[in-house]
């Protein structure tokens, strides 16, 4: 049987109540009603990066889902706070879910992948999964992403939704970016808006011009880098999609200069929870 290593907690105003243990993140948020979720780190037992940011994000994927509702800021930290605090762990993953009036907390421990990956690079291969409501972080799309992860090649790091038009909108848990010609692309209209994406966005547009439309799938052999980001990945470089290279099949220099700058705007904002409100 797995290991439980996820514990997941309901949120009160006057407590923080265990409601169960789980072998994952997914199996935790598929314990719990339908609603918007958000998916944080840790730095450290408490440090965070724009946990606001975070919480802003659950009220926009909740008004998308049709069901506006405001987040109690002041009961997410202390919630978020407690959760760890019963926990311990050196460094966390925190899935906090919103189905309203009720707010949720899971966390596991969380150890980053590993030095080689960012400086080797990661495989994607495209994947036919797409999202009913793309802008919108909908707890019931964790489970169709669980399945096509279950179906990725070995040695593949990633699956990338593909329009129907042929455009590379985004990964099953993260943001995809290419640089063609000199330029930064991603989607924008048809892919999440992810805390950590637009903290990438901010340090790129310092480096190199950045339009916000999609890679099509007929532009790959014609990349010179990619990288996804994410909370957990942070900006990880793609070296090969579909069993193709991207550019010379090794971590370019841009993509380099943007993983130094993200890191760099983490160590300076990042708070400790017990700090902020």
């Amino acid at each position: 049987m797995p290991e439980a290593r996820v514990a997941t907690f309901e949120a009160a105003a006057d407590r923080l109540r265990l409601l169960g243990r789980h072998a994952s993140l997914a199996a935790s948020s598929a314990s719990l009603p339908a609603g918007a979720y958000t998916t944080l780190r840790t730095y450290g037992r408490r440090g965070v990066v724009r946990f606001d940011a975070h919480l802003r994000r659950l009220e926009e994927s909740l008004a998308l889902q049709g069901r506006k509702a405001a987040i109690d800021g002041d009961l997410a930290r202390r919630s978020v706070t407690a959760a760890l605090d019963a926990t311990r762990h050196a460094e966390s993953r925190v899935r906090l879910t919103f189905a309203p009036p009720d707010l949720f907390v899971g966390i596991e421990p969380f150890s980053p992948l590993s030095p080689l990956l960012y400086e080797d690079g990661v495989a994607c291969v495209t994947v036919k999964v797409h999202r009913d409501n793309p802008r919108a972080k909908d707890t019931r799309f964790i489970a169709t992403a669980q399945d096509a992860y279950a179906r990725l090649p070995a040695g593949v790091e990633e699956g990338l939704l593909v329009a129907e038009d042929g455009a590379l909108l985004e990964g099953l848990s993260s943001n995809f970016f290419a640089i063609r010609d000199g330029m930064l692309r991603t989607e924008e209209e048809r892919a999440l808006a992810g805390v950590t994406r637009s903290l990438a966005i901010e340090v790129a547009e310092s480096q190199l011009p950045l339009r916000r439309v999609a890679i099509v799938r007929d532009e790959l052999p014609l990349l010179a880098e990619a990288f996804l980001t994410s909370v957990s990945r942070e900006v990880l470089p793609v070296v090969r999609i579909d069993d193709r290279p991207v550019g010379d099949g090794r971590v370019g220099q841009r993509t380099r200069a943007i993983m130094q700058a993200f890191a760099a705007i983490v160590a300076r904002e990042r708070e400790s929870l017990s700090s902020l409100g």
